[in-house]
Parts: structure tokens; sequence; C-alpha cells
């Protein structure tokens, strides 16, 4: 397939990217930062840098590549998990208008297939409940598939040597089942180190 993924410099993305090239897919990959284009080419996908933002900008680059599944792993969060509180309406802003300009751009490029991130928890009332069902209510109005995942693990996260409380998944578990999970009917999915389950 020819796959658009947004947010393929994240650490789920920077992974997925290698994955799904040697799959065989064609794929573009979304940074907002140009010295990242070259990465993304190394590993065999056509850089695309845009503000997911810019809703034009956004919409051209997503119709021009013509893709039949578009993947959402955007998120704005810090590297350092004591700025957390400080990026929450950042990562809601993410989740509600940054998700609407893509899926206005996969519908506007005819993709058929839509994959998003989401949370395997109950966040409290606040942005990070309030963009997680935006998010969720947009990508069920396109007929996608939800992946809700645990708390990620691993090296470039949060928790990079010991792992958190449950619903968790290793950042390497979390690739691996969102291969899997792309073959799936469109839904909600837990992705956890239990594997993926229907909800």
């Amino acid at each position: 397939m020819r796959v658009f993924l947004a947010g393929a410099t994240g650490v789920i993305g920077s992974r997925l990217v290698p994955m799904l090239v040697a799959a065989g897919h064609e794929v573009a990959g979304t940074t907002r930062t140009p010295d990242k284009a070259t990465t993304l080419e190394e590993m065999g996908a056509t850089p695309v840098v845009v503000d997911v933002f810019d809703s034009e900008a956004l919409r051209r680059a997503v119709v021009g590549f013509g893709p039949e599944m578009v993947i959402h792993q955007l998120t704005d969060l810090p590297d350092d998990a004591t700025r957390l509180s400080g990026h929450l309406a950042a990562n809601s802003r993410m989740r509600i208008e940054g998700a609407a300009n893509l899926v206005a751009a996969a519908r506007a490029a005819g993709a058929t297939r839509l994959v998003a991130q989401s949370i395997a928890w109950e966040p409290a009332p606040g942005p990070t409940a309030d963009g997680v069902a935006s998010l969720e209510r947009q990508m069920l109005d396109f007929g996608g598939t939800i992946l809700r995942y645990g708390q990620f693990y691993g090296p470039g996260t949060f928790h990079p040597h010991k792992a958190p409380v449950a619903p968790r998944v290793h950042l390497d578990t979390a690739a691996w089942l969102t291969m899997d999970a792309l073959h799936l009917e469109p839904g909600v999915y837990a992705v956890t180190d239990d594997g993926i389950a229907a909800l």
C-alpha cells in the first residue's frame, strides 16, 4: 500500500517507518524538523516537512502522495516528564485540531484506511480527556481504527529503564502490534504487552 505516516519521527513512528518499508509499502512520513528529513530518506521513506496545523499545506502533501492508508502518530509532548503538565494543552490541540486537519486531508486524498494513536487509560477531566474524546470521535466518524496504547516504556520514553504500571506496552512491542493492527477491521483496540484486544 501507499501509506502516509504523520508523526514519522516520533518514538513509534520512527520504528514503524523501516517496518512498513520492509513489508513492501510505499511510505511518506512527516516531520516538523527539516533536519530529520534525511533520516526519513535513509529509512526508505519519502520525507514530508509540514506543520499539521497548516491545513492547506497538509492537504496538498497528503493528496499529492495519494495514500490508501493514513496513520496518525502525532503528539506534542516534551522529552522530560517533569515538563509534561506544561504540554497538556498543546498535546490536546494536536489531538483536536491536528487530527481534524489530517482527517480532512485523508478524505481529500481518497484514503480508505485511517489508523490513529490513542491511550488505554482513563484520563482525568481536562485537556487530555477533551483531546482524546475529540480524536476518537473524529476517527470513528471516518470509519477508522483507534489503537489505545498502554503507557510506553523503553528508550526515548518517560519510562526508559523501568516498566510503568499497567496498562503498558514496550515501544518495540507497540510497533510490531501496530503493524498487525493495520489489517484489522475498523474499531477500537487496546494495544498492551498482552497483545491487541478489541474493545
